[in-house]
């Protein structure tokens, strides 16, 4: 079967930003995505209850180039504001023109 590797890049951060999230995940070129709630412990600590609200956790399929100015972006307008982490992960993909 034939795969490309694109990457995976996932990130982890508040519900609150989750709109403005998408949109600047779809400005940078991604052409779709999966949201999920998610919770955990990290440097900032356990959330421990809805007043401080909930994480999410967005994923998207995207080459280099893309996962480059979605991390970019992250750098410059989330990680100084929000609790954000992010990373990307290589991924042999079925289908990749749907992601390019």
């Amino acid at each position: 079967m034939h795969t490309e590797e694109l990457l995976l890049v996932t990130i982890v951060a508040e519900a609150i930003v989750e709109h403005r999230l998408v949109r600047d995940v779809a400005a940078a070129g991604a052409r779709g995505w999966t949201v999920v709630d998610a919770r955990g412990q990290g440097s900032r600590g356990v959330r421990a209850d809805e007043f401080e609200g909930s994480n999410i956790r967005l994923e998207t399929l995207v080459t280099p180039q893309v996962a480059d100015r979605i991390l970019e972006v992250l750098a410059r307008d989330y990680f100084p504001r929000y609790a954000v982490v992010a990373w990307s992960t290589a991924a042999n993909v079925v289908r990749p023109e749907k992601y390019a």
